[in-house]
């Protein structure tokens, strides 16, 4: 591996590849075995749920009919029809009943009972005796249903399902109130599956902490644990479920059904809890991640062995082309590999051979190629650069000939108006040739120590002229040069050149104003210099072909700018790149280290 230092054998990768393939099958089979495993253990969770919810529901359908039945009995009997005749009349003697309600409720198996006058005076209470005389109009409430009540018993708060019937004398009704609690015993009464118990929680408050939760054998410990679903269930009285870990121990966990119970105006007064313990399920994922985990063990043990065999019949010959390819890359195009065999193996040692072979044929073809097309395109370029001063040349001595044939007394001074264009396009044609000199002979870079910051400053400070007196169009520098900036090992003159060239393009591209944007920065080769500009841009074509030697887009120039800027760059051992779009700008990125690579260094 690249950075390591030392590369990875064919038998290790091998050997990883075995053991990766088995570890993930068997994690992958595991995983689906487990995945599947808990979606049959919580359909079957849920039905067991549903159908202890379903005898909740039975049990107290069948309790509220029974204390129906009750009350009506108490309401149809006939001491009863009595008593509300006799309270009926002008001036009843309630006094005279007080006791009247515990009688009746030990006599029909009732846990309360109240007998209340049509204004609401409480006639007598079998519950709470002292509440004799006092108003309680909602009991006047007539229903046909039986229904959910919080009753007071020796200052405890009990959930109490009750039904409601009028005994009628005259004007008058005699209303018998009678019910019975919903407390462990009646949880008692409900058959629960193996790993499943049924809680009651009653009594206001925002949590189990605070109020009351039993189950068949008494208050629950830990209740806390429970307050956040209780309090849920009060906010938004709705059927919710929550899973609770009573210890650090996954199997410890129970998932709980919580299922409102309210009053007549839908007041939360208690909970029914359908608790479902989680230890089958995850014993069940602990068994089958200790088989897998066996099971991966020995596959690993098999990869072992079967890397081994592998390679020993692979390494050798794939060992014999990498050495070949290695030779190849050195330059040693001739290199054969001698590889006897049938299999894929014997194919690739062939192909490796012909493509050597043809590498031997391909290469003088393409070296003449390029040299050809090199010279193809100076030939091209020079010829595009001569052919514009030569034409002036021609018509020059052409009008000196005519001049001296035809008109000898103003030869003169057509001679002199034609040696000065003679020397003008004379001297077009030097700077043309000297650029072209210059190009082929750039100076290797002499390393100094350069603040690269300080030297985008000088380069701006050369073009302060031309963008301050731009009378056309407003040219905006933007310089974002970053603080702290780590000193470069470069030449100072070159590098100054190609940041020139850059700031000379951007600006050139710009011909209706805009905004050029410098920026310096660390970067993990080592600093970062962008030029920017808001022109027109470039086309993907034009920027493929952008630093090629001789190539221009502007009407105007040798080609040779961005060459120069590229030349400059991998003399310092960095890296230049382009982006643009049309109608968007461009941007150039320099990228240089700190200091060039050995082989950049050239003095």
């Amino acid at each position: 591996m690249a950075g390591t230092g030392k590369a990875v054998s064919f038998r290790s990768k091998l050997l990883l590849l075995f053991t990766i393939t088995v570890i993930v099958s068997v994690a992958l089979v595991a995983w689906t075995v487990t995945a599947v495993s808990r979606r049959a253990l919580e359909a079957m969770d849920a039905q067991r749920t549903d159908a202890l919810v379903a005898q909740f529901r039975r049990e107290f359908a069948h309790r509220a009919q029974d204390i129906t039945r009750q009350v009506e009995g108490i309401a149809n009997a006939d001491d009863t029809l009595r008593m509300a005749v006799k309270l009926a009349g002008p001036h009843p003697d309630y006094a005279a009943y007080v006791n009247a309600a515990t009688a009746l409720a030990a006599a029909h198996q009732l846990d309360f009972l109240e007998l209340v006058a049509d204004d609401g005076t409480i006639i007598s209470s079998a519950q709470s005796p002292a509440r004799f005389g006092y108003k309680d109009e909602e009991a006047t409430h007539s229903s046909s249903e039986a229904f959910l009540k919080r009753e007071s018993v020796q200052d405890e708060s009990r959930l109490a399902l009750e039904a409601v019937r009028a005994v009628e004398a005259g004007n008058h009704k005699l209303y018998v109130i009678g019910g019975r609690s919903l407390d462990r015993q009646f949880l008692a009464s409900l058959v629960l599956p193996a790993g499943m118990r049924a809680l009651l929680f009653r009594e206001p408050g925002e949590g189990a902490s605070r109020g009351s939760l039993t189950d068949s054998s008494g208050p629950v410990a830990n209740s806390q644990k429970l307050d956040p679903l209780i309090s849920a269930v009060q906010k938004q009285p709705r059927e919710l479920a929550a899973t609770v870990a009573w210890s650090s121990d996954p199997a410890s966990a129970e998932t709980f059904h919580a299922i409102p119970l309210t009053s007549r105006n839908q007041e939360v007064l208690g909970m029914f809890l359908v608790g479902s313990s989680r230890r089958e399920q995850v014993d069940l994922e602990r068994r089958i991640r200790l088989i897998a985990l066996v099971v991966g063990a020995g596959g690993v043990v098999l990869g072992l062995a079967l890397s081994g065999w592998a390679a020993s019949r692979v390494t050798k010959p794939v060992a014999s082309l990498a050495s070949a390819a290695g030779r190849v890359a050195g330059g040693h195009w001739e290199t054969r590999v001698d590889v006897k065999s049938s299999d894929e193996l014997g194919q690739l040692a062939d192909s490796f051979n012909r493509m050597t072979r043809q590498l031997v044929e391909q290469r003088e073809h393409l070296v003449q190629a390029e040299r050809v097309a090199a010279w193809r395109e100076l030939a091209r370029r020079l010829a595009h650069e001569l052919k514009n001063p030569l034409f002036p040349l021609q018509i020059t001595v052409e009008n000196l000939l005519r001049a001296r044939e035809q008109e000898p007394e103003q030869f003169d001074e057509v001679f002199r108006e034609s040696t000065r264009t003679l020397l003008d396009e004379v001297t077009h044609l030097r700077t043309i040739v000297g650029r072209f000199s210059d190009f082929a002979k750039m100076p290797h870079p002499q390393l100094q120590t350069v603040e690269l910051n300080d030297l985008v400053r000088g380069a701006v400070r050369l073009f302060d002229a031309q963008i301050k007196n731009s009378s056309n169009a407003r040219l905006d520098v933007q310089m974002r040069l970053a603080e702290k900036l780590d000193s470069i090992q470069a030449d100072p003159d070159l590098l100054h050149r190609a940041v020139q060239n850059l700031i000379l393009n951007a600006l050139d591209a710009m011909p209706e104003g805009g905004t050029l944007a410098i920026s310096t920065a660390r970067c993990e080769a080592g600093v970062r210099l962008g030029v920017s500009d808001t022109g027109k841009g470039l086309t993907p074509e034009e920027c493929a072909r952008l630093f090629t030697p001789y190539y221009t887009s502007k009407q105007h120039g040798t080609g040779l700018g961005l060459a120069i800027v590229q030349s400059v760059v991998s003399d310092h051992g960095g890296k230049i790149s382009v982006e643009s779009e049309p109608g968007r700008g461009t941007t150039f990125r320099i990228e240089l280290p700190l200091r060039p690579p050995a082989g950049e260094e050239k003095s």
